[in-house]
């Protein structure tokens, strides 16, 4: 799917957040890095509408995410930083299920692909279980469960592995790399992105590299060591 930005800007309270960004992502793996501040989480959320673009257009799949916001946000997902804080229900299965019945699905249909994607993911076991009890890991793939139960063709996830464990955070890896939909990462897990097909770098509002994973890691630790 296209993601294209044309001399997209964003102001908050006289504050340029993000200079004027023309890019076209088509890539399968697409990985954003920068320091703190430097614009990718705002460049990230242009995407799914939940910035709106003080000047300029961004579009998603051809649907303008301002003129065609629903249309639009319905192509992506996004996980935030702290994926509990979405989750809406107290149960796993009812907050996955939670998503579809607002899309007007039926019961029976609810059931089958609640069911269908706590197997894809390996969770059925927690279907039952509170989402406070579950535990980093758990509640990472919990979410990812229960934005891709939806069918957006592209997943943004702003710091999957973050205060993850090593084993919880190479499942979380593991599973990013296996997912067919179209995936864009916000992170400062390195390891993470080497794989990746395309590594963006923001420095100060701005995209300052754009490029295979090497060279925009090299780029990024340079900023990050001034």
């Amino acid at each position: 799917m296209d993601i294209v930005f044309s001399a997209a800007t964003v102001n908050y309270a006289g504050r340029t957040a993000l200079q004027p960004l023309d890019l076209r992502l088509t890539e399968q793996r697409i990985g954003v890095v920068g320091l703190n501040g430097s614009g990718k989480t705002t460049m990230a959320r242009l995407i799914n509408g939940l910035v709106k673009p003080t000047t300029g257009t961004v579009t998603v799949g051809g649907l303008d995410t301002v003129a065609d916001e629903v249309a639009a946000r319905g192509k992506t997902g996004f996980i935030f930083q702290n994926p509990q804080h979405q989750m809406i229900l107290p149960i796993l299965s009812e907050d996955i299920a939670f998503g579809l019945k607002n899309r007007g699905f039926g019961k029976v249909e609810i059931a089958e692909k609640t069911e269908a994607v706590l197997a894809r993911f390996g969770i059925s076991h927690l279907a039952r279980r509170r989402v406070h009890e579950l535990s980093g890991g758990e509640t990472q793939l919990g979410a990812i469960a229960s934005v891709l139960v939806t069918g957006p063709e592209l997943l943004i996830l702003d710091e999957p592995t973050n205060q993850l464990d090593l084993k919880n955070r190479t499942l979380i890896a593991r599973t990013i790399a296996g997912l067919p939909e179209q995936v864009l990462v916000i992170t400062h897990d390195l390891a993470l992105i080497e794989g990746f097909d395309r590594v963006l770098v923001f420095h100060d509002g701005r995209l300052t590299a754009d490029s295979a994973p090497a060279e925009a890691i090299r780029t990024y630790r340079e900023i990050a060591a001034c």
